[in-house]
Formats: C-alpha cells, structure tokens, sequence
C-alpha cells in the first residue's frame, strides 16, 4: 500500500501542490516551519478525516492566500495504490454560511460521498511525532485515543462499535446529570445500563486481543532495539476488572456488578465512572512502569517499539504494509537506535513507502540517501536536491 499522488489546495501553508510520491523512502529536508510536518498531517488527515494536531478543521484552512477574507474551502486528494485496487480518496473543507469559524467536511472515494467511517482502512498509515514520548509518560486518555485510531483502521466494526458506545455514554451521562439535579428513578439507568454493557463488552474484548498480539510484537522489537537488556510488555487495565480470558459472558457480568456497586457515586458525579473510556494502558520494562519510573530515553524507545510493533500489526491485519510516516525523529535517537530503525526501513520486505523529515541530512547515512527520493521544503514549496556528498553521517544503516 502507498500513496501514489498528493494533491494539496490551500491546506496549512500549502497554497497548491501536486507531489508524486514514489514507492521506498522520501526524505523532506527543511528548516522549522517551513511545511514538512504540514504535509504528513495531510496524509494523515486523508487515511483519518482528523489532523494530529489541529483542535478543529478551521486551523487547516490556509487563510494567508486569501489575504483579508478567510477562504472558502481547503482541499485534499491523494491517488492510492493497494492490492485491493486504486483509490482515490477526495476531502474538501468547505466554510459554512453565516458561520465563517466553521466547516463542513466532505469525504469522496472514487468521487463517490462517503462517511468518516467509511473513509478508514482505505489509507493505513503510521504516524511518529517527537510528542509520542507521551504515550508513555502521559495521561491515560492520549492512549485510549491512540489505541482506538490504530484499531479503527484495521477493524470497521470495532469503529462502529466505539461511535455507538460513545453516543451512549453521552445520553447516561445526560441522564444520570438529571438524575443529580432533578431526582428521580434510578431504575431509568436498565436500558442504557444495558446498552452500555453491549457496546462496551466488544470494545474490551477486542481491546484485549489486540494488545495481547501488540505485546508480543513489542518485546521482540524492543529486546532488539535494546541489545536484550530490557523487557517491555504492555499490560491492559480494562475499568470493568480484570477478566481471564476474552470471554464476552465474563466480561458483561463483570461490568454489570461494577455499574451496580457505583450507581451512587455516578449519580452524585454526574457522570459515566466505568466503561472503555476509563481504561489504561500501561508499559511495563523489566516489571517496572515506564510511564513512571523510566527515563526519557527509556519512554522514547518505548514509544518508537510501540510505533514499530503496529506497522508489524496493521501488515498482519490487513496483509499490507501502512505507510509509515516519521516527523524529525531521527535526531532524538542515538546511534543504536538509529540504526536499528534505518534498517527496518531498507530491508527488501519492508514498508513499501516511508516518508522522514528531517532538518539536517547529517543524520542520516550516505548509504541510505543514495535509496531515497530527496525533496527540500522551504514555505510550502518542494523542490527535488541532488543526492549528498560525502558530508552525510557515514555509519551504516
């Protein structure tokens, strides 16, 4: 799977641009600020429908072009080849009437209307930021995101079964606020309580699954990275308790109990205390938290192993490498891990298509380059550099 073609119109500090992108590794060169991160939001928007960075769609609209008056729409298309056949995925950000900080999104593929949902697994992708580090080290809910975005581009039913437990969530929540303020029958929670339990109960077993295969992938990556000095495995911290197993009888019986014994304390709070939404991943080395004991070179291994090891499961899964997309982190990685990684990316059953920005090519070695496809960025322009001398970093990748 790669992307063939990357049309860009208006979006961040792209005005236009028509980039073909061929298979193996690209590398965009360039100062900060200048669109290299830009253009693998875009790619990813296209594969997500979501930015991983932008709190809203207005942000990607690039207003500059239209000098005083906000423009009226950002547009994203990108040809894709996959064993499935050729795709081409179409979003355009269109400004509401009356409503200039608002968007509305739509999403074609082959020119046809699609849904959000339907949009994802048509483009796999990977995304590596110099903030994952925060997947280790930081709040529970940035790993709950994490884990639902991988699994709902390789499982669509796993999407529709967190689009519906969160609309769930929403109206108990509503209801168990009325419940706060105004009083009332608790017996009114039976129905959502039930479809709570329902929607929930997939997403625990399905969570379940995942991160047990995810595991295993991670300690092999991370015993590699680490010259077996460390052991990392990942533990899943499901707020309905502990289940042995993937039993779904076992896992509902289990929600129920709890929901019954915190019924009280989410009337008074007003809100959902159980559920998916309150579950935890946490990494553990040699037995210990990461997320808390570990240094930052320990939590940003961890994070480059946890990237890794989901190339390795979305391939599985969808028998297909993603696109792997990997943003200036090659310069917060030693030497070892530097060539750990490089490797990966060269070896003749890799990722079909990996694409690395970077600010200086002296982290790279010249043996690598002479493989790549070399653009420079320079204010939301690209233009192609002649392979580098003898200046580039010499170790071998």
């Amino acid at each position: 799977m790669r992307l063939v073609h990357l049309s860009l119109h208006n979006f961040r500090n792209y005005v236009r641009l028509e980039l073909d992108l061929p298979p193996g590794v690209t590398v965009l060169l360039g100062d900060n600020a200048q669109g290299k991160t830009n253009l693998l939001e875009a790619i990813y928007y296209l594969a997500t429908s979501r930015s991983p960075h932008a709190t809203s769609d207005r942000e990607l609209v690039n207003w500059l072009a239209g000098e005083t008056e906000p423009l009226p729409y950002a547009r994203l298309v990108g040809s894709v080849s996959r064993s499935a056949g050729e795709l081409t995925i179409e979003i355009t950000l269109i400004r509401q009437e009356n409503h200039e900080a608002h968007y509305h999104k739509q999403i074609r593929l082959n020119g046809v209307p699609r849904r959000a949902m339907d949009l994802l697994g048509q483009l796999n992708v990977v995304l590596f930021l110099p903030e994952d580090i925060t997947l280790v080290s930081g709040p529970p809910a940035g790993r709950r995101r994490y884990l639902d975005a991988m699994l709902c581009q390789i499982n669509s039913a796993y999407c529709r079964a967190l689009a519906s437990y969160n609309q769930v969530v929403t109206q108990r929540n509503a209801l168990l606020r009325d419940l706060r303020e105004r009083g009332g029958d608790p017996s009114q929670l039976i129905f959502w309580n039930e479809r709570l339990v329902d929607h929930g109960t997939s997403l625990v077993i399905q969570r379940q699954k995942t991160l047990t295969t995810l595991d295993g992938l991670a300690h092999r990556i991370h015993s590699e990275l680490t010259d077996g000095a460390e052991r990392l495995h990942l533990r899943y911290l499901p707020s309905v308790g502990a289940v042995e197993g993937q039993d779904p009888a076992a896992v509902a019986a289990s929600f129920h109990k709890q929901l019954d014994v915190l019924r009280p304390r989410e009337i008074a709070a007003g809100v959902s205390l159980i559920g998916p939404h309150r579950d935890e991943i946490r990494f553990l080395l040699s037995g210990v938290d990461a997320g808390i004991y570990g240094s930052r070179g320990q939590q940003r291994t961890v994070a480059l192993t946890l990237k890794l090891a989901e190339v390795e499961l979305m391939r599985r899964e969808s028998g297909e490498y993603p696109v792997l997309l990997l943003d200036d982190i090659l310069s917060e990685l030693d030497s070892h891990r530097r060539r750990f990684l490089l490797h990966r990316l060269a070896v003749p059953d890799g990722p079909q298509q990996t694409i690395i920005t970077a600010t200086d090519l002296h982290v790279l070695p010249a043996a690598f380059l002479r493989h790549c496809q070399l653009w420079r960025v320079k204010l939301g322009r690209l233009e192609t550099i002649p392979e580098p001398g003898p200046s580039a970093e010499q170790e071998n990748p």
